[in-house]
């Protein structure tokens, strides 16, 4: 028997990191689809939290499916979704691509705490300094021609 265990941290920018999400209760609706989304390809979600212009999500998915494919069915699911739904009258689109980093698990809780702590951490910070650490973190260089997509 096979023991796997996929955690992921992701981030999945709006289109052009444009601030489209509601930043007030409204963005609930976005978290419980993304939830649902997650939990019929198999996956669990431990956290979600989001910004005007971004979505951290700290989630399992199970082996028999890549990375890809998963991101591609929840951003693609979503995105059609809240285009129809009120309170999200300027959302476009996600933005190309996404950011994901597998973690352990003795770092989940950290992770959670992260993600929980959103707003006042963009109190602060960018979020493109943000995303560009969180790339630099995946030991790869961000290329400046993706912030426009």
């Amino acid at each position: 028997m096979s023991y796997i265990n996929l955690l992921i941290h992701a981030v999945v920018r709006t289109h052009k990191s444009e601030q489209t999400l509601p930043a007030d209760d409204r963005v609930k609706f976005l978290y419980q689809e993304m939830w649902g989304i997650i939990k019929n390809k198999g996956g669990y979600l431990y956290r979600i939290n989001s910004m005007p212009d971004h979505v951290h999500l700290l989630f399992t998915m199970p082996a028999t499916t890549s990375l890809s494919e998963f991101m591609q069915a929840l951003k693609g699911s979503s995105s059609k979704i809240i285009k129809t739904k009120d309170g999200f009258d300027k959302f476009v689109a996600w933005g190309e691509g996404y950011a994901a980093l597998s973690k352990s698990m003795e770092d989940k809780q950290k992770v959670i705490n992260y993600i929980i702590n959103q707003q006042e951490h963009h109190k602060t910070t960018t979020f493109k300094d943000e995303y560009i650490a969180f790339i630099r973190e995946m030991g790869l260089d961000f290329d400046e021609r993706d912030w426009g997509r």
